[in-house]
């Protein structure tokens, strides 16, 4: 047994009960043990057969050996729809007709009663479009932009490897410091454009004062808000500091999911290449026919009939292969740190992220196209609820149906959101996984919904002031070296976007990170071990789950 625990980087953890242990368990005080006796040994405690058998829980850890195929049929399903996208696509590209684009160029015959070409009337709109295009490309602006663009995409690595190591080492210190930021930063932004439109004439004509004061208030309330969401959660500021240490602890162990999943996001775009040069193709699929109007016969396109059926197919198929490509990632990053966790503290798995591509893309493929499904589902569903709502549809029949559709949806991303992590751990379908990550928590009086939602509100921030003074500096640059002008405050509003969503991707993985840790901690609880002492130290302070704190009263000592 511990030649196989070696084997796979794995050591004996602390035991929370071992008696030899000089210090009191960490989720236990002896102090308050009175206040829950133990049932008497004439009158042992009857187990409710409502309840699921607790020792089914007792063997939950990575699963290291070789996992079996889950949820097959939803992988046939993904394929299958792929590979009816593709062999339509290339159909549509052999099937097309070149005359889509020249059908002002046809009239109608009434000796053939039919649409003839005449050739005479065609356009060189082509070469029209190609020299404007050239000489919009040799334009300052332009060049400008592309330069910019391409910098803040090179700098923005080694300003996220930067920020993860300050966020490692420094972190109470960056948070605290940039919180003040999060006011500062649009309040000025919000004074300057005021002060700058009104300086401006043609600013100052397009938008009257009224306007201005208008959009003035607006932000300001806005920031308003800020405050408060601030004030209200300052007593959990400190817990949030030290979750997103050991978060970013955790993270800069595995550095190599930062080339990881930002290959897999090249890869969806590789695969999405085709599926829209297919769309394109589709639309050229129809004929020239005569249309009459009162009358008088006019050349018109008409597609044909499987056309708009495609895009539907096209179109779903990539929204699942977004949202699966969202959770494969959510996968791999979950297998690789829970890989850490369960391992030598100071030693690194071997190909922990080789393991995790193996699996998300071999046994556990199914599930990760279920859970794609299911929050493609979701997506596509809350979309619908809320076009409806902007239409002001009146009735409240209406009203009582959007709340039930939106209570469905939020117990569907209730279910979702540690079961995808749980899977990458056991390797366990995704209803089995729901349902084990549901009762693993509530066995140990943790929530299922709330990890720290301020680490993730706090991490936008930081993003957001890095990003906004990166933004203040480019155009600073480029007022003094060139004369954009107004163009200056384009390129660096889209410098600041790049870099956001740069940034962004960051946070996503960070978030991931915190989660996984989480449900890694509520195994090593409910096994009564300690894998990485720093990480219970810190996360057996977050809330406990109140509505199962009667089912299980012993477990709430010491928490």
């Amino acid at each position: 047994m511990a030649s196989k625990e070696e084997e796979n980087g794995t050591s004996k953890p602390i035991s929370l009960y071992d008696s030899a242990l000089p210090t009191e368990p960490l989720l236990f005080k002896p102090s308050t043990s009175s206040t829950y006796p133990s049932p008497s040994i004439e009158e042992p405690a009857q187990p409710d057969p409502s309840e699921p058998d607790p020792t089914q829980f007792l063997q939950i850890s990575f699963n290291y050996g070789p996992r079996p195929f889950k949820d097959l049929p939803f992988l046939i399903l993904f394929l299958l729809l792929v590979v009816c996208t593709f062999a339509f696509g290339i159909f549509s590209i052999f099937h097309r007709n070149d005359n889509y684009s020249n059908v002002s160029s046809f009239s109608y015959d009434f000796n053939s009663t039919s649409c003839v070409q005449d050739t005479s009337s065609l356009s060189n709109s082509n070469w029209v479009f190609g020299s404007s295009f050239l000489s919009l490309s040799s334009s300052s602006f332009l060049t400008s932009l592309v330069w910019t663009l391409v910098i803040t995409l090179i700098l923005s690595a080694p300003i996220s490897f930067l920020l993860l190591l300050l966020l490692k080492h420094y972190t109470k210190q960056i948070v605290y410091a940039l919180i003040p930021f999060f006011i500062i930063v649009p309040i000025f932004f919000d004074i300057y454009w005021f002060v700058a439109c009104t300086l401006s004439s043609s600013c100052n004509d397009a938008f009257p004062l009224v306007y201005r004061i208008l959009v003035l208030v607006f932000i300001l309330l806005i920031v308003g808000i800020i405050v408060w969401i601030i004030v209200a959660n300052w007593h959990r500021i400190e817990l949030t500091v030290r979750i997103i240490g050991v978060a970013s602890n955790a993270l800069s162990k595995n550095l190599g999911l930062f080339l990881v999943i930002p290959l897999l996001t090249v890869g969806l775009v590789v695969y999405y290449a085709p599926i829209v040069v297919f769309l394109v193709f589709a639309r050229f699929n129809g004929k020239i026919v005569a249309k009459e109007s009162n009358g008088e016969y006019t050349c018109v396109w008409k597609q044909d009939s499987w056309v708009p059926a495609y895009y539907t197919l096209a179109i779903l198929t990539m929204l699942w292969s977004l949202t699966t490509m969202v959770e494969a990632q959510v996968y791999v990053i979950s297998g690789t740190v829970a890989q850490w966790y369960f391992s030598k503290d100071d030693k690194k798995p071997k190909r922990s992220i080789r393991s995790s591509l193996r699996n998300t893309f071999g046994p556990s493929s199914g599930t990760v196209c279920l859970s794609g499904l299911l929050i493609c589902a979701v997506r596509l569903v809350r979309a619908a609820v809320d076009s409806v709502r902007q239409e002001d549809a009146p009735g409240i029949v209406n009203i009582v149906l959007r709340c039930c559709v939106n209570a469905l949806l939020s117990g569907i991303e209730f279910v979702n959101k540690f079961t995808i992590n749980f899977a990458a751990i056991t390797g366990e379908a995704y209803c089995t996984s729901a349902r084990m990550t549901y009762e693993l928590l509530r066995r140990n009086l943790l929530s299922a919904v709330f990890v720290e939602t301020v680490s993730t509100r706090i991490l936008a921030g930081v993003i957001f002031v890095i990003s906004a003074v990166y933004a203040i500096v480019v155009c600073a640059i480029l007022n003094g070296v060139s004369d954009l002008g107004v163009n200056a405050y384009i390129v660096a509003v889209l410098a600041w976007v790049l870099l956001l969503i740069v940034l962004g991707f960051f946070v996503h993985v960070l978030d991931n990170v915190i989660e996984t840790v989480y449900i890694c901690y509520a195994i090593d609880r409910d096994r009564g071990e300690v894998y990485k002492q720093d990480v219970h130290e810190v996360y057996v302070h977050l809330p406990i789950s109140r509505n199962s704190r009667s089912s299980y009263p012993s477990r709430t000592l010491g928490v």
